[in-house]
């Protein structure tokens, strides 16, 4: 009997102990759908059967609504994923909106949407993912786009659920859709003078998801980052951002490392696609295992089952990972 139930505590600590897996893919976020060989091999490995691929951007320009940055696909491009159509609007597109333009807007996305599907032959499924950083002035009038677009495209309408739309539900409100996908990314600008990793804060996410097991809406798959860039400082304190910066890239002989994260430019000249100037100070922000693992047992905790959907993918980010 003793033994029995050393065998049952150990079982149970070791059972404790492991990394609770979850079904995983990815966000493609390219303008042009091609796969290399290291993404597609990724791609291959991951066991949720969708490809969430953002199609086009929305903003209000003028006081029109234009597609930006269309999604084109390449002849090569071939998956056996179904594609998810993702969409992103910003929030201003929703100040001021006249509920005629509501209309209008949710026709003209789902038209958009079928004819990308159309030309280039996609496999997609039953849904629609609509990415805004609403925001409780534009409440009403996305939640309103949200329904409009449901009704129009006779689909299944998801949306996305920025970290401070659950701690500060009360005044931005409950998407009226089934399920949403919690962005846990972003917790903080990465334009701003600070020692925090702007792609993701642990102690920032962990306040913000304080509540998370009370929201209201019971479907939430979960979108994690494994994107990098590097925060450039020119000599008057401005900042601006060189994307897919990893570490490795600061052990270049234009630069100086200041620390594991931080180099200084020692040389004027083009560096990765940018000019920068000697005395520049650049910054490298990204993810590592042991990030996205203490981000996954906070939300264990939370939510419990969910599935995740890293952001994005893209051969500098996926190479060498263990997912």
């Amino acid at each position: 009997m003793k033994k029995y139930i050393i065998f049952l505590l150990l079982f149970s600590f070791i059972s404790c102990s492991e990394k609770q897996k979850h079904p995983y893919t990815f966000y493609y976020w390219k303008t042009n759908l091609n796969l290399n060989t290291i993404e597609t091999e990724n791609l291959n490995k991951a066991d949720i059967p969708f490809l969430y691929t953002r199609f086009f951007d929305v903003d209000k320009i003028n006081d029109r609504f234009e597609p930006i940055a269309v999604i084109t696909k390449d002849k090569s491009f071939d998956t056996q994923k179904i594609i998810v159509p993702t969409v992103f609007i910003t929030n201003r597109s929703f100040i001021n909106i006249g509920k005629s333009e509501i209309s209008f807007l949710a026709e003209n996305v789902n038209d958009l949407i079928k004819k990308k599907i159309a030309d280039y032959s996609l496999k997609v499924n039953n849904e629609i993912q609509i990415d805004c950083d609403w925001t409780s002035g534009t409440k009403e009038d996305y939640f309103e786009f949200l329904q409009q677009l449901k009704k129009i495209s006779k689909k299944q309408i998801t949306c996305t659920l920025r970290l401070h739309q659950v701690k500060d539900k009360d005044h931005t409100g409950i998407p009226p859709v089934e399920k949403v996908y919690l962005m846990c990314y972003s917790t903080s600008s990465p334009l701003e003078h600070s020692d925090k990793n702007s792609i993701l804060d642990l102690n920032i996410m962990r306040n913000y998801l304080a509540q998370l097991e009370n929201y209201p809406i019971e479907k939430i798959d979960v979108a994690l980052p494994i994107y990098s860039w590097g925060i450039v400082t020119n000599h008057l304190g401005k900042h601006k951002l060189i994307n897919a910066l990893s570490l490795k890239d600061l052990d270049h002989s234009g630069f100086r490392k200041i620390s594991e994260n931080k180099a200084q430019v020692i040389k004027d000249g083009f560096y990765y696609g940018n000019f920068l100037s000697k005395g520049f100070i650049i910054k490298v922000e990204e993810i590592s295992e042991k990030q996205l693992d203490e981000a996954i047992q906070l939300l264990d905790k939370k939510i419990g089952d969910y599935n995740i959907i890293y952001y994005q993918l893209d051969s500098k980010f996926v190479e060498g990972r263990k997912f």
